[in-house]
């Protein structure tokens, strides 16, 4: 049944990120302003990170299948509503950025993307839920896959659509495609007990209660914040990495290149699904965070198509096991009913970090990193190092941003933090024979 879940979750991020990839090539290839690429993702991060919180709190306060029917229809008419209004107020109008049209189709489109986020933090519930808990990492490293086969799936038919069809017809086939989720989703069965509410008051937004449960497991909060300070340095790649690659490879290149190397994904997940993640899934994600953090500053060191897309696909390789590894200490460690709250709360800040460090970057970049780097003066300082071409000064920030993420990997290994959440996690393992959370017989309490 787990599967089942996951195949239909995958194919609605399919269809959500087809939508929202298409907003960003599309804007970039009629502006070439990296301004608003950075806002867009930064803009649908912080959003994310804004209701994360009451998206846990609904997850463990309702059962997961009418979560995920209610997340999908509602995202639905949100996309109906932006198609409607693409059509109604034209496309010329739209790609004038100093005009409203433009950030009102952007804004709507971002709370149907939004509102999507929804079913993720259920579908992390559901591994609980349906899985042993000595297959999650298996079971988390299927999510890395299948979260990678969608952005495969994606950036080639986003780039493809915008580029032969055109923002209006790529509308209509991402409507289309999540209407029929929809009704598959409605076919499902998830097996889950009444849930039963042990606190006297629940609330529709809990962060006491995701904070209290965040506090319980010694560690925990130190996982959090080192993922929060990671995003930071992400934000950087968020804002840049798409005018990069179209600069590179144009509109369709780059959806093409970039489908090659999310295949990254696909590879890093499916180690992780079948060979787990160690007896310390914390160590694991140190390591391969340090190793993010290498390739992220080298991908772009010189201007070569080539080094971009491996290093790409290179450091798609290594996200799942991030990811993973953060969700197998969860759900662990922290008690099934509330969990949706837990996986809310380390959301709202690791998705609060990434818009902060794009919006922030986006602009430097625009105004004074790039249009330095292409004067006598900035090509003469930094030849010896970026080599020559017309995006060094992304590729500065890619190498700064990348020397961060490597030290801050390396120093988390030295905090007593992270000795105690590694003992938290072996201390917390189950017995054996006893079945995934939620699913025996009886109630399931939140």
């Amino acid at each position: 049944m787990f599967l089942h879940v996951l195949v239909n979750t995958a194919v609605a991020n399919i269809t959500t990120s087809f939508l929202w990839f298409a907003l960003t090539f599309w804007i970039y290839a009629e502006t070439r302003n990296v301004i608003a690429t950075g806002v867009i993702g930064g803009a649908y991060m912080l959003f994310v990170s804004v209701f994360s919180m009451f998206f846990g709190t609904l997850v463990d306060r309702f059962r997961k299948k009418p979560v995920m029917v209610w997340a999908t229809f509602i995202a639905l008419i949100v996309f109906i509503l932006d198609s409607a209004y693409f059509f109604w107020v034209g496309e010329g109008a739209i790609t004038d950025l100093t005009g409203p049209a433009f950030w009102i189709f952007a804004v709507v489109m971002l709370a149907g993307a939004v509102v999507e986020q929804l079913r993720n933090i259920a579908l992390s519930t559901t591994v609980t839920l349906l899985v042993p808990d000595d297959k999650h990492a298996n079971a988390n490293g299927l999510v890395g896959t299948v979260q990678g086969l969608a952005m495969l799936v994606t950036s080639v038919f986003s780039g493809l659509s915008v580029g032969f069809l055109g923002m209006g017809w790529t509308l209509v086939i991402g409507v289309t495609a999540l209407a029929l989720t929809m009704l598959h989703l409605l076919t499902l069965r998830i097996p889950e007990r009444e849930i039963v509410h042990v606190e006297q008051v629940t609330k529709w937004v809990d962060i006491r209660g995701g904070w209290r449960a965040v506090l319980a497991a010694p560690g925990l909060l130190a996982l959090v914040l080192f993922t929060t300070l990671n995003n930071f340095v992400g934000g950087i790649y968020m804002a840049l990495m798409d005018p990069y690659g179209i600069d590179l490879f144009g509109v369709q290149g780059w959806g093409i290149w970039f489908a090659v190397a999310s295949t990254g994904f696909i590879v890093g997940g499916s180690i992780i699904g079948a060979r787990g993640l160690g007896r310390q899934p914390i160590r694991t994600m140190l390591i391969v965070a340090a190793g993010i953090g290498v390739v992220g500053a080298l991908f772009g060191i010189r201007e070569w198509g080539w080094l971009f897309i491996v290093g790409i696909w290179v450091y798609f390789a290594f996200v799942p096991a991030v990811e993973a590894a953060e969700q197998t200490v969860i759900q662990r460690v922290v008690p099934y009913e509330k969990q949706g709250r837990v996986f809310g709360f380390a959301m709202t800040f690791e998705a609060a970090s990434a818009p902060i460090t794009a919006l922030l970057i986006a602009p430097i970049a625009q105004v004074w990193i790039i249009p330095y780097m292409r004067t006598d003066a900035g090509q003469a300082q930094w030849e010896w190092l970026l080599g020559t071409g017309q995006s060094r000064g992304i590729a500065l920030l890619f190498l700064i941003g990348g020397a961060i993420c490597t030290v801050l990997a390396l120093l988390a290994f030295l905090t007593p933090q992270y000795r105690l959440l590694a003992r938290q996690y072996e201390a917390s393992a189950p017995a054996a024979g006893v079945e995934p959370a939620g699913a025996e017989d009886g109630r399931t309490t939140a």
